[in-house]
């Protein structure tokens, strides 16, 4: 299909990461914001951040100065020069460290693979290759090394107008400048698909830096049409059924992994997030999935694989969307392995998937489901890790409870578990059994009154002080009635971040409390209402927290996504979050990514002496990335990062980060 922009419109799959779709949650449910709100007019002035939660819409954090705040700076856990924030098209790192580029889109990852040429691109090629928009990333050591292991990346997306020539034309229409864009060929398609999924490679350190091994026998690239295995209560069902899998129990392909995780036993998980874009066509009339579908956006049709793929198209394959949304498992020690959809976990936008051992055995993995007035999950395994046999755990996936959390106005959460034949979770609501409350489990949660939360994204477990870290991107559909003045904001265009500290320590329990760490944007405007510490200089505060990670030492870093001139005057980054003490909120910026690009990752490596970072959809965007001030296309980039040559487009790349000279991060 062939559509008409203006030089100033994104492009349909720029959106992908925000188009959640429209508010597609029906319920009344209590929003989070409503919940601070009511917690704080309740407990009147409180003490540490939630007093400065309380307060901050009214009053500049700037003037909430306490004598612990004033040695904030000396307090802090990180030890490093802060950078610089700005916007430009290159890449920046905090002085006394390298930041290189490890892999780019395209670049070889066998020994038998092509060299990129993006005048003469395949899905053959591109099978061979690092893939397209590099999300999470995860480390798997090799006989226990810190320096030598597997390196896992998730491929979320593809933007078809920055990777192929020829897709944008500038033409004159009605006397004005107008960009047209062609429809794909079915060979481009096929890049795209090939240009999903994920990667696996061995990597090892030499000399201080990091290099590819080409030749590694685990290397492995998953594509949008890999084989793979639906595993759990749903395998097999009748609403995943289709004319080509008739058993219902094999799928082709993994799409949109976003974050992810690594299991305690070495396993590989990603996270299928915003698979409606996939999705085009129309369901026949009064099919019964039909709600389900509209809960969770679909069709959204950003893409046009249903163009030249049956399964893509609803009309043909009603079931087809069904068996995408869920938890993927990939066996990282066997390259032919078919990777197993591992339903128990759940089928919504997952984010990411966390993993932690609770005290008596048992894993918890934590789950964001990203879209606005969406929840916050938590899936507790029903056996016990063994790390004396590996093994054993290999289909501990396949069998446990799914929760979701209710935040009251005490400060304390539920984790109300989703399980057919409790409360609501019965015949009378449309559930025929387990298998049909995970398909829809989004509904499901709406039934048991989860806590609707702004964009719930990455969500970590810290071993060190035994908290929980809920990264809220943002919610800018929250209307002012929703709120009052104690916060959390109407109109939340920079989002917050919640500290969950389970009761006892129990990650697998089901009850813990919470708090604010962290309201975000510019802590300078009072009306903003940021709670950053007095501290924090004009660097270090940040908007849009997104992926997160917890290094060795059990310190905070926060990536972001959805920054820009408009909306903070800076381009995405990695920020380092003091947790603890009297430097509790103060953040420092310590890389920053190139004009019009995502922050993902970030990862550290187990002695904390590399921290992986991805770089992902670097030159996208248009109006909003002024200066620039115009949409950036494969013929016309806003910046050529990272090659910078006249014959290369931009390419989304993982960044290895090392101190010079050696040594731990930030210390």
């Amino acid at each position: 299909m062939t559509e008409h922009r203006s030089p100033d419109t994104k492009f349909r799959t720029s959106l992908l990461e925000e188009n959640e779709g429209p508010a597609t949650n029906p319920t009344d449910n209590r929003t989070m914001g409503e919940i601070i709100a009511a917690r704080f007019s309740r407990r009147g002035f409180l003490k540490g951040s939630l007093a400065v939660s309380a307060i901050a819409a009214t009053v500049s954090p700037l003037a909430l100065v306490a004598a612990d705040d004033a040695r904030a700076a000396d307090g802090s856990v990180f030890k490093f020069d802060e950078l610089e924030a700005g916007i430009d098209d290159k890449h920046h790192v905090a002085p006394g460290y390298d930041a290189d580029v490890l892999l780019r889109w395209g670049d070889p990852l066998f020994a038998d693979s092509p060299e990129f040429d993006p005048t003469k691109q395949s899905a053959a090629a591109q099978a061979r290759q690092f893939g397209y928009n590099n999300d999470y990333v995860g480390y798997i050591p090799i006989d226990g090394s810190a320096e030598h292991g597997l390196l896992v990346v998730n491929h979320e997306y593809t933007n078809s107008h920055l990777m192929f020539p020829g897709i944008v034309k500038v033409v004159d229409k009605d006397g004005k400048k107008a960009l047209e864009t062609a429809p794909l060929s079915k060979d481009q398609v096929d890049v795209e698909m090939a240009a999903h999924g994920g990667t696996i490679i061995e990597i090892r350190k030499v000399s201080g830096k990091w290099q590819v091994v080409r030749d590694g026998k685990l290397n492995r690239r998953i594509t949008a049409t890999t084989e793979m295995q639906l595993s759990g209560p749903v395998a097999g069902h009748d609403r995943v059924k289709t004319n080509a899998d008739p058993a219902g129990t094999k799928v082709f392909g993994t799409i949109n992994n976003c974050a992810g995780g690594v299991t305690p036993w070495g396993t590989y998980v990603m996270s299928e997030e915003n698979i409606h874009g996939y999705f085009s066509g129309e369901l026949p009339e009064g099919h019964k999935e039909a709600a389900n579908y509209k809960r969770l956006g679909i069709p959204e049709g950003a893409y046009e694989w249903a163009a030249h793929y049956d399964r893509f198209d609803l009309a043909k394959e009603p079931n087809e969307p069904n068996r995408f949304g869920w938890i993927v498992e990939v066996d990282v020690d066997d390259p032919t392995s078919a990777p197993k959809k591992r339903t128990a976990m759940g089928r919504f936008k997952h984010e990411g998937a966390e993993s932690i051992v609770a005290k008596d055995g048992r894993v918890a993995f934590y789950l964001g489901d990203d879209e606005r007035f969406d929840y916050v999950y938590k899936f507790v395994t029903t056996g016990t890790f063994n790390p004396n046999d590996l093994a054993a755990n290999r289909d501990l996936l396949d069998a446990g409870t799914l929760h979701v959390a209710k935040f009251d106005d005490d400060g304390t959460v539920d984790w109300l578990p989703i399980v057919f034949g409790q409360g609501p979770l019965t015949a009378e609501n449309g559930f025929a059994g387990q298998a049909d409350v995970l398909i829809e489990t989004r509904r499901a949660a709406d039934l048991l009154g989860a806590t609707k939360m702004d964009r719930p994204e990455d969500i970590q477990p810290n071993a060190v002080n035994g908290k929980v870290y809920v990264m809220l991107t943002n919610n800018t559909k929250r209307k002012a009635e929703q709120v009052n003045a104690a916060n959390p904001r109407a109109d939340n265009a920079f989002g917050h971040i919640i500290e969950i500290a389970e009761d006892g320590g129990d990650f697998a329990g089901t009850k813990g409390k919470w708090e604010v760490l962290l309201k975000c944007g510019d802590p300078s405007v009072a009306e903003v209402g940021a709670t950053f510490s007095t501290a924090t200089t004009a660097n270090g505060w940040f908007g849009m927290p997104d992926n997160c990670a917890v290094d060795s030492a059990g310190r905070l870093w926060v990536a972001t996504d959805g920054q820009g001139p408009k909306a903070t005057g800076r381009t995405d980054g990695l920020w380092a979050v003091d947790t603890e003490g009297a430097a509790r909120a103060t953040s420092k910026l310590f890389f920053r990514v190139p004009i019009g690009a995502e922050m993902c990752g970030p990862l550290f490596a187990p002695d904390d002496q590399t921290a992986f970072v991805a770089v992902q959809h670097p030159g996208d965007g248009g109006e909003d990335w002024a200066p620039f001030g115009r949409p950036s296309y494969y013929e016309d980039l806003s910046t050529r990062w990272p090659d910078f040559k006249p014959d290369m487009p931009v390419r989304p790349a993982v960044v290895a980060i090392t101190k010079q000279g050696g040594g731990k991060i930030a210390v």
